[in-house]
C-alpha cells in the first residue's frame, strides 16, 4: 500500500534526526587503532561521448575553416572532384541543413500545389464539454466556429477542446488572430509577425471581448504549424488553455517562394511569430503541458470515420455486458451471448477500435476539474 506524502515526510524527519543524533554521539575509540576513515573505492570515469562533426565544425573559427577547405583541395585524393559547382552545392546543402526546417528548397510542382482546405467538426462530449476541430484556419471555418460558440451557453457547455491536429497550413496569420480572439480579453497582446525591416512589422491585439469564457484545452502534434502553432501558443499564454498532445512542427513562419531559373523553387522564412514574451516560435515550436502519444495512422482513421460515426465512439470505453445475478434467474450468459453473434458473423474477436488518448486525456482533465470544483 503506497504510503501518504504525509508520512513520508515524517519518516524523512525522523531518519535525518537519528543520523544527526548519530554524528553527535561520541564513539569509543578502539585501544592501538587510529580512528581513520576507510576510503571508498573511486568510481570508473565514465568515457565521454566524442564530439559530432556539427559541434566541431560549430566550434571553428573562420581562419580554421578557411584552412580546412584549401587542405581538403590539396590533399584529398580526389581533389579535381573539389571544384568550384561541388562547393557551391556542398555549402548550398550545408547551410539548408544547419538553418533546419525554416527553409525549403522544393520542385515547382510541390511549391505550386495548395493543400485543400479541410472542414471543422463539432460535437458535445460527456454532456458537458464543446469539442471543436478547427481543421484550416480559413474565413469559412471562423464563420462556422462563431456559430457553434454561440450555441454552446443554452448547451450548458462549460469547457472547450480545441483540436488543431488537422488542417494544413496557409500562412494567414491575419485569420490565425482571429481565431485566438475568440478566446483572449479585449486588449490583450496576442503576437507580432517579425521581419528584417521593422517597418513591416505587424503586431495583433484583441479587439473584442471572448466569445467563450470557460475553460479551454488545445490539441496539438507534429501536424500543428504555422498559424495553428500561433493560435495554440497564444491560447497558452493568455486564455491559460492547457496544451495536451505532441510537439508541434515549429514553422510559425511567413514564407516567400522565389523561384530559381531552372524552375526549382527556394521557400524563405520572411517573418516569423513573436509571443508578447519576445520569443520566437520558430524552430522550437510548442512543448505540451500533458505529453500524450498517438499513431499518425490511428489519428487520420479517426478523423475520417468520425464524420459518420462520431468522436465519442473513440473516446469513451462502451461497456461489454456481464454476467450477473439478473441473468443467472433468468437462465442467461450475457457474455456467452455476445461471443456467440460474433461467431455467427464470422468473427470470433470483435474488431478493434481505435482510441484517440490526447482526447481521452483532455476530457480526463475536465471531468478531474469538475469533481475536485465540487468539493
Amino acid at each position: 500500500m503506497p504510503r501518504s506524502p504525509a508520512l513520508a515526510l515524517i519518516g524523512a524527519a525522523l531518519l535525518f534526526a537519528g543520523a544527526a543524533k548519530a554524528q553527535s554521539t561520541p564513539q569509543p575509540a578502539v585501544s592501538g587503532v587510529a580512528n581513520k576513515p576507510t576510503p571508498s573505492p573511486a568510481a570508473p570515469a565514465q568515457p565521454s561521448a566524442p564530439p559530432t562533426m556539427e559541434t566541431l565544425i560549430g566550434s571553428m573559427s573562420g581562419d580554421e575553416l578557411q584552412q580546412a577547405i584549401q587542405l581538403l583541395k590539396k590533399n584529398y585524393i580526389n581533389a579535381d572532384s573539389l571544384n568550384e559547382e561541388e562547393m557551391s552545392r556542398a555549402t548550398l546543402q550545408g547551410l539548408l541543413m544547419r538553418i533546419g526546417r525554416g527553409v525549403m528548397l522544393l520542385p515547382a510542382a510541390d511549391a505550386a500545389r495548395k493543400e485543400a482546405s479541410t472542414p471543422s467538426y463539432t460535437e458535445i462530449l460527456d454532456g458537458h464539454i464543446g469539442y471543436v476541430r478547427i481543421g484550416s484556419l480559413t474565413a469559412e471555418n471562423l464563420k462556422a466556429l462563431d456559430a457553434t460558440l454561440q450555441t454552446f451557453p443554452a448547451k450548458k457547455v462549460d469547457a472547450i477542446v480545441l483540436d488543431l491536429r488537422a488542417g494544413p497550413a496557409t500562412g494567414d496569420f491575419e485569420i490565425a488572430a482571429e481565431f485566438a480572439k475568440r478566446f483572449c480579453a479585449k486588449g490583450k497582446a496576442l503576437f507580432t509577425l517579425h521581419k528584417a525591416n521593422a517597418r513591416q512589422e505587424r503586431a495583433f491585439v484583441s479587439d473584442r471581448d471572448p466569445a467563450f469564457p470557460g475553460l479551454v484545452l488545445v490539441l496539438a502534434d507534429k501536424d500543428t504549424s504555422g498559424e495553428a502553432e500561433a493560435v495554440a501558443a497564444v491560447l497558452r499564454a493568455q486564455a491559460k488553455a492547457l496544451i495536451i498532445g505532441q510537439p508541434t512542427a515549429g514553422r510559425a513562419v511567413e514564407y516567400s517562394d522565389l523561384p530559381l531559373t531552372g524552375g526549382k523553387v527556394l521557400r524563405v522564412p520572411v517573418g516569423e511569430v513573436v509571443l508578447p514574451d519576445r520569443q520566437p516560435l520558430n524552430a522550437r515550436g510548442i512543448k505540451p503541458d500533458l505529453p500524450v502519444e498517438l499513431a499518425a495512422a490511428d489519428k487520420r482513421q479517426i478523423f475520417q470515420m468520425s464524420s459518420e460515426k462520431g468522436m465519442a465512439l473513440f473516446v469513451f470505453e462502451n461497456e461489454r455486458p456481464h454476467l450477473n445475478e439478473a441473468a443467472l434467474l433468468a437462465g442467461k450468459n450475457p457474455e456467452l451471448e455476445v461471443m456467440e453473434a460474433a461467431q455467427r458473423r464470422g468473427r470470433t474477436q470483435e474488431k478493434t477500435v481505435p482510441r484517440d488518448f490526447v482526447l481521452q486525456r483532455a476530457v480526463d482533465v475536465v471531468t478531474s476539474l469538475a469533481v475536485y470544483q465540487r468539493r
